[in-house]
């Protein structure tokens, strides 16, 4: 059985996942239960396999968690153009990224977390390379900022298969049909 790549992702009510300027401030529910757990440590033990793009591995190392690699035990994977990256949490990938996750998905193992950006998330749409979407909205819009979503996607039909509703966030869980 090939493992799953998962769109695991949260983004504001009118489809933005950060803000112009990349930041994530706004990433939080209406406060009414601020420790409650959305199922994210449940979802996490069901990968072993992390994908992002450049920009996000950059927010998650200066910004988000500049002291502590928050994927430990996880073999992590950055999508990036430069060459010769060194580091010894990561692998980057420069050249086919989407060539490579199709060679991983055939690999043993659990299922593969494709975190972001739009441009990776916008490759693999393309390719059609994603087998479960799990979008938590958050109970905010933007207004502006960099879109979930970009252009010219194909037409990828969807089945619903869970909501769950978390302080005002919801999460819904879709499966290619």
């Amino acid at each position: 059985m090939s493992r799953s790549i998962i769109l695991y992702i949260a983004t504001s009510l009118d489809g933005y996942i950060a803000r112009n300027n990349g930041a994530v401030d706004w990433l939080s529910g209406n406060g009414e239960n601020p420790n409650a757990d959305n199922g994210y440590d449940a979802f996490y033990s069901t990968i072993d396999t992390i994908i992002m793009g450049r920009t996000t591995y950059e927010q998650i190392i200066n910004v988000l968690s500049p002291n502590i690699w928050v994927y430990e035990g996880k073999k992590c994977y950055v999508a990036t153009t430069r060459k010769s990256e060194i580091h010894n949490k990561v692998e980057f990938i420069s050249n086919d990224i989407t060539g490579f996750v199709r060679n991983l998905k055939k690999q043993q193992g659990k299922d593969i977390w494709l975190v972001g950006g739009g441009k990776l998330i916008d490759q693999f749409i393309k390719q059609d390379l994603i087998d479960k979407y799990i979008i938590t909205m958050v109970p905010i819009i933007l207004g502006d900022g960099l879109p979930l979503f970009l252009k010219e996607n194909p037409e990828i039909k969807l089945r619903l298969i869970e909501t769950k509703m978390v302080d005002g966030m919801v999460e819904l869980s879709y499966v290619r049909r």
